[in-house]
């Protein structure tokens, strides 16, 4: 009998979810808990972490999960490498639905850095205006350059004072377009932008925006994930579940 984990918070995992609810599979979104106000899906939903590997074990056995969907964000790589340890644990098939990074292209100033630590590395002593698109957990890093502006994007509020001395955020939920990212970088000046590469079509309008003002971009590449299996579309996820219930795995 199907029943899937799908562990989410990605545009992708939300197609999956209705894609799942459309064909009456037994499915439970979860969702890692960082957001206030996570989006409703067309499933069950738990929210908060699991445990660590041995939790999320514990919790596909007590759940009786047979097929575990990673849908987290590519940078989510403490969960993904966990579901990766887990799933073999617990003989339970994983596949992670993935989307491919981004490629510069033409016109396109980026500087790729390892981590965060590159990124900051990478930016001017003092003097630049720095547009932060990765999110709030980082943010403290960049206080070692006290002397830029940093502008923040959020999808909530800070519930405390920014760690940065010259910051300001913007509280939005993507997904994102050419024309008002370029009207963000002009309204606040913007001389650099610090990125994660996620990947995907609703965050890479900054990216175009900066192409089109001529702005270089510091580029965080992924983190290493242990060896798993790897699908790019939702339908193809869908085929997989069909495939793996079929051979009754």
């Amino acid at each position: 009998m199907t029943r899937v984990l799908l562990l989410g918070g990605t545009t992708e995992a939300t197609a999956l979810a209705r894609l799942l609810a459309e064909a009456r599979v037994d499915a439970i979104f979860s969702y890692a808990g960082r957001t206030d106000k996570p989006m409703a899906q067309p499933l069950p939903m738990r929210v908060g972490g699991f445990g660590g590997v041995a939790g999320l074990v514990a919790y596909l056995r007590a759940e009786k999960i047979s097929h575990v969907v990673d849908a987290t964000h590519p940078f989510a790589a403490q969960m993904s490498t966990n579901a990766v340890a887990a799933c073999a644990e617990a003989g339970v098939p994983l596949v992670g639905l993935e989307r491919p990074g981004w490629h510069a292209e033409e016109g396109d100033a980026w500087t790729h850095v390892a981590d965060m630590g590159g990124a900051v590395a990478a930016l001017p002593s003092e003097g630049a205006r720095v547009f932060l698109a990765i999110g709030k957990q980082h943010v403290s890093d960049f206080a070692v350059k006290p002397g830029n502006f940093y502008l923040l994007r959020l999808v909530d509020p800070p519930k405390a004072a920014l760690p940065l001395p010259n910051a300001e955020a913007v509280i939005a939920r993507g997904p994102f377009d050419l024309a008002s990212d370029r009207q963000l970088l002009e309204r606040h000046a913007i001389t650099h932008i610090v990125a994660k590469n996620g990947g995907g079509a609703g965050a890479r309008a900054k990216l175009d925006a900066a192409r089109a003002l001529g702005l270089p971009v510091v580029l965080v590449d992924r983190p290493h994930v242990p060896p798993r299996r790897v699908l790019t579309s939702a339908d193809a996820v869908m085929a997989w579940l069909d495939h793996s219930a079929d051979l009754g795995v």
